[in-house]
């Protein structure tokens, strides 16, 4: 007998496919349908009408040949790059500090001062900005401290990019400190080599590609942030907020567009490089790597324990600063304190309903997010062939990343406002505010998704199918149950980003639907700066509130769902 293989033809191959992997794919189709609908078509129509006079006609690059012959509005590019580039030089120094200290001294209390840099992830970026007009305005405790300089400007954007970026780089570095094999630091020490010495020859070789993320991270956050320098950036024009001007303000869609697709080259470039970057990573423990062990210092953890206390103080302050201006009756005239600025039915801008919306929409958006998200990172990850399906639904996943929230925003007005769309009737409901803020924040809930996946045995699969057991079984009784934690990692996500986001849903709310970032934001167009505090302070406790209550939830459900990590 021959021993040469037999050709199996296609229909046998189809043949051999179960009902599980025919279901498989039918969701792996759907979750691309859903990215190509929230992602692809919504930036096609918006670099359509970048393309597009008033009356829709095609005329090329002319509105971009116009954007960049203006001067006011080509000096946001500069503007936009100047404030990124500072703000990424200042937060990473800062939270590489913070971190180093974390992670490689033995000072007095780690965990508090971790859980107080992490704090500012609660509030939406309005906040900061309020309070530094409290704390250096024109009416401000300690104006004087600015030697004349105003904080209306890219002085105040900076600052307030700053502790809006800070907890996100000092996770990142914190992570890369982490994994550090105490075997070289040991080889260090015993070749004699100067502290200073091993810490540029070791630390930073070590952490180079966690340090190279954290600046790209920091840097396309602040290039694309709008709610600090719509509050404080006065006539500092930047790329986000000529968006908002040219839309809300004048009205043309059209330059507004062009404007958005310019936001996109920096975004979509920093995410590339990061991408690369992240390729040419490997594996910084081996198998027999010891894990570094920082050794007390007295003179060493001081210092880094008033470093932290230092930042963690000012972090405080400007929290407590929009706190208490929220409490203040009338600045700087009536500092009695009361909850008159909290009575927001009687301000422009979005009552209580407003807070109840953004309720709605985060539990929504962590709800949905969570299973559209795990389920399709499932079927990416575990589905059997299909791969060019699985590669082009892993890329759209990691695209929305690189989309700024204004961008995306604009793009969905674009697409769903479009009166041949048959989903135009979703546009000014809440629908759309929840497909918007899954999409928005899509990337980072994939690869959480990916990673929790990617460290089980695909013999579970395996086991089952030989089992004849449903993948649905599987899935639910073994996935989901070994895999929970990052399933409320993913909830709790969702759930603060949507309530404290506010480039990706201001060109997408209607009076029915205004969300409380919103409305603090039109109270400070309005004047009522200390009602916008008071908005963003009960954002800040509702988003405390709910993690809390989150840690709470998972210590129980992990003593049920995960006493097999324990022996």
């Amino acid at each position: 007998m021959s021993d040469q293989a037999v050709p199996v033809s296609g229909a046998e191959v189809k043949s051999k496919l179960s009902s599980d992997d025919w279901i498989m794919r039918g969701f792996i189709v759907a979750v691309g349908l859903w990215m190509v609908l929230t992602v692809l078509l919504p930036l096609y129509f918006m670099l359509s009408k970048s393309m597009q006079d008033h009356d829709g006609n095609f005329i090329g690059l002319t509105n971009f040949t116009t954007y960049f012959s203006t001067p006011a509005l080509f000096y946001s590019i500069n503007n936009s790059f100047f404030i990124a580039i500072v703000s990424t030089i200042i937060t990473v120094s800062l939270a590489f500090t913070y971190a180093y200290a974390l992670t490689r001294s033995q000072m007095w209390g780690k965990g508090l001062f971790k859980t107080i840099a992490l704090l500012p992830l609660l509030a939406p970026s309005l906040l900061p900005a309020i309070s530094f007009v409290y704390f250096f305005g024109n009416q401000g405790i300690i104006k004087g401290l600015l030697g004349g300089h105003t904080i209306y400007g890219p002085i105040g954007i900076i600052m307030g990019e700053v502790f809006y970026t800070l907890p996100h780089a000092m996770m990142i570095l914190v992570v890369a400190l982490s994994t550090a094999d105490a075997r070289i630091y040991e080889a260090a020490v015993s070749l004699r080599t100067s502290t200073l010495r091993t810490f540029f020859t070791v630390t930073l070789p070590g952490i180079k590609y966690g340090l190279i993320s954290a600046i790209f991270v920091v840097f396309t956050l602040v290039i694309t942030d709008f709610g600090i320098p719509k509050i404080i950036g006065g006539k500092f024009n930047v790329l986000a907020v000529d968006i908002y001007k040219q839309v809300i303000g004048q009205q043309n869609f059209e330059m507004g567009a062009v404007v958005s697709v310019v936001l996109l080259f920096p975004a979509i470039a920093a995410f590339i490089v990061d991408r690369i970057v992240q390729r040419k990573q490997v594996a910084a423990l081996t198998s027999g790597a010891v894990p570094y062990a920082p050794k007390p210092n007295r003179l060493f953890d001081g210092l880094m324990l008033a470093y932290c206390a230092a930042i963690a103080f000012i972090i405080l302050s400007i929290l407590g600063m929009a706190i208490y201006a929220s409490l203040v009756k009338f600045w700087p005239y009536n500092l009695t304190l009361g909850f008159s600025n909290y009575d927001f039915e009687l301000m422009d801008g979005g009552g209580w309903s407003s807070f109840s919306n953004s309720l709605r929409m985060a539990l929504y958006t962590a709800i949905f997010g969570t299973i559209i998200v795990f389920t399709g990172a499932y079927m990416v990850e575990k589905a059997k062939g299909f791969g060019v399906a699985r590669g082009a639904v892993q890329f759209l996943a990691i695209l929305p990343m690189a989309v700024p929230g204004m961008v995306l925003g604009l793009a969905y007005i674009f697409f769903f406002n479009h009166p041949d769309n048959p989903l135009n009737g979703i546009y000014g409901t809440m629908t759309i505010l929840v497909i918007v803020t899954i999409t928005h924040f899509y990337t980072v809930s994939h690869l959480t998704a990916m990673t929790a996946l990617k460290q089980m045995d695909p013999e579970f699969e395996s086991v089952s199918a030989s089992l004849k057991v449903p993948v649905h079984r599987t899935f639910l009784r073994v996935t989901v149950p070994v895999c929970l934690p990052a399933i409320l990692d993913i909830s709790i996500y969702l759930f603060v980003n949507a309530m404290t986001t506010v480039s990706a849903v201001i060109f997408l709310y209607s009076t029915d639907t205004s969300l409380a970032s919103v409305a603090a934001l039109n109270m400070d167009d309005a004047g009522d700066i200390a009602p916008a505090a008071a908005m963003c302070v009960t954002i800040l406790f509702a988003c405390g509130g709910v993690r809390i209550l989150h840690v709470l939830l998972t210590m129980g459900l992990h003593k049920r769902t995960q006493a097999w990590r324990v022996r």
